[in-house]
């Protein structure tokens, strides 16, 4: 027929980053310089019925960030994406299914540390998208003395409650770090975040 299609992106991917699931992809090999992108996803429960993604019509980037779109976080999803460029077009490419909950990959939460009187106060914050603030997100915390092997564990924290360690008896310098952690299938958690250490008690 003549049709001339523009290369179809490559490396097509469904993956999920610090909470979020991202459809990413690499240009096609000989893309124009103004070629854009358009996304669509499809469910498992509505098979055959691709849906839109108005954030990711005809756009400039190499990813889609695709979190709260998602109709189900407990139903596999897989998405597609094709090129334009003027009135030409490339084929769909489509990525394979994931499901948010089983698949989600969690970052370590930032820890904010507040030591008053002899009390420190600790709370983690999750880079969440608003829109899956609601899970079970929990965090384990542990304590330590730096240069020891010695750590205190809390497990099992509610991702919004702060945990406070009474630190009259102790002097020194103390590290804490946390990692993110939520029970989906298994128990899922993140690597520990970098330690945050305070000085406790100094003499004089």
């Amino acid at each position: 027929s003549g049709h001339v299609q523009l290369p179809p992106p490559q490396n097509v991917t469904l993956l999920s980053k610090d909470f979020d699931m991202i459809l990413t992809w690499s240009p096609g090999e000989g893309s124009p310089p103004d070629v854009t992108y358009t996304v669509r996803y499809e469910s498992q429960e509505r098979m055959d019925k691709w849906m839109k993604v108005p954030h990711c019509k005809n756009i400039r980037s190499t990813s889609c960030n695709l979190t709260c779109v998602l109709p189900n976080f407990f139903v596999k999803v897989r998405a597609r994406v094709k090129a334009v460029s003027g009135r030409l077009q490339s084929p769909w490419v489509e990525s394979q299914f994931k499901e948010y909950h089983l698949d989600v990959e969690l970052a370590p939460p930032v820890l904010n540390v507040n030591v008053r009187e002899n009390l420190i106060h600790v709370n983690a914050s999750f880079p969440l998208a608003t829109c899956v603030e609601s899970f079970s997100w929990m965090y384990d915390l542990n304590f330590w003395e730096a240069g020891s092997e010695d750590k205190k564990q809390y497990e099992g924290i509610f991702r919004k409650n702060t945990v406070t360690i009474d630190s009259t008896a102790l002097r020194g310098n103390y590290c804490l770090s946390a990692r993110s952690s939520v029970q989906s299938i298994d128990f899922k958690h993140s690597k520990f975040s970098q330690p945050v250490c305070v000085l406790l008690n100094p003499k004089g």
